[in-house]
């Protein structure tokens, strides 16, 4: 028979449910019960793989120490890991004996509340220890309290041995009816390697970089995409809104600030004649820059190319007479 003790505590020298551990492993091993004990402060990191721990077991104990408030963070982790990433059917039926001890107050809430939990899961929780220590040192030489525990242990052992059935509870009713939550349709297996994963720094932090790489690769695909509709459309904006003027000879050059690629439009006047398309104008007569948003604005109608250089919204070099007929040669109404 096997025992696995996962001690949810900070592991500091006064700690009472370390003695109460230490009294009740030593009853154990004279019963010829092999036990493992986890301290889940000295394995936080690899928490999420402990519940591949439970195949082994024939009964657990979970022991805490409530300081102030509840008991404790590693013991919550360790249960939310058996919940995600434990084989159900292991932890089915499996006996949990809960070992709360306080410090200060809450260690029969502290109990209940992991035989709740254990229920959730599907095990089966058994009448465990509880108890409020002052004085560590007067609790240790109590011989009355160390014959409590010693005979608390064996009724666990044989609770244990004897497999004892016990009745359905509402917590199990809750699980089967309403707090059936399916992550992933993964076998017990995979489960359980995905916890090693999950608990392994290295590959979770490789994993994030992966996927931020992957996200600026799709975002900058996208963007591109986008300023390609965008060039698209403004040079067929500009095409069907054009209004030749007669001795007009110019090259203009709109360059769009907040566009990765496409971001310029060399438009190119010779009379009647007009020519507009993606690039650059080398020698242009006229230099107009702007952000996607306000060009938008100009083609829409809401406001003129000269009202934009107005306002600071365009920057503009070359001749500004040549500025001022592109609201005449481009009507945006």
């Amino acid at each position: 028979m096997k025992i696995n003790i996962y001690y949810g505590g900070r592991g500091i020298i006064d700690d009472p449910t370390l003695l109460v551990l230490s009294r009740m492993t030593g009853v154990f091993k004279e019963l010829n019960v092999q036990v493992e004990q986890f301290n889940l402060f000295e394995q936080k990191n690899g928490i999420t793989a402990l519940p591949g721990t439970l195949k082994n077991a024939d009964g657990i104990l979970l022991a805490s120490t409530v300081e102030w408030f509840g008991v404790g963070g590693y013991m919550h982790q360790f249960l939310d890991a058996c919940w995600l990433y434990g084989d159900k059917d292991k932890i089915a039926g499996l006996p949990m004996a809960p070992i709360v001890m306080s410090t200060t107050h809450g260690e029969r809430e502290g109990m209940m509340e992991l035989a709740s939990a254990w229920e959730i899961l599907g095990g089966v929780p058994l009448d465990g220890i509880c108890g409020y220590i002052a004085d560590t040192s007067a609790f240790e030489r109590t011989e009355s309290y160390q014959n409590y525990i010693e005979k608390k242990a064996e009724n666990i052992y044989r609770n244990m041995n004897q497999k004892m059935e016990t009745l359905p509870t509402s917590n199990q009713a809750v699980k089967n009816r309403v707090s059936i939550t399916k992550i992933t349709d993964l076998t017990p297996q995979e489960t359980e390697q995905l916890s090693r994963y999950v608990s392994n720094e290295e590959y979770v932090q490789k994993q994030k970089e992966d996927i931020q790489e992957l996200s600026s690769i799709f975002r900058d695909k996208m963007d591109k995409d986008h300023a390609a509709e965008h060039a698209e459309d403004f040079i067929s904006s500009l095409k069907s809104h054009f209004k030749p003027m007669p001795g007009i000879h110019a090259a203009y050059q709109i360059t769009l600030l907040d566009q990765i690629k496409d971001k310029d439009i060399c438009i190119k006047i010779d009379n009647q004649d007009m020519e507009c398309k993606p690039g650059e104008a080398p020698g242009c007569n006229v230099h107009v820059s702007m952000n996607t948003s306000v060009f938008e604005q100009i083609i829409s109608g809401r406001i003129t190319f000269q009202r934009a250089f107005m306002e600071g919204n365009l920057k503009m070099k070359g001749d500004f007479k040549l500025l001022r007929t592109m609201d005449q040669l481009f009507e945006f109404k």
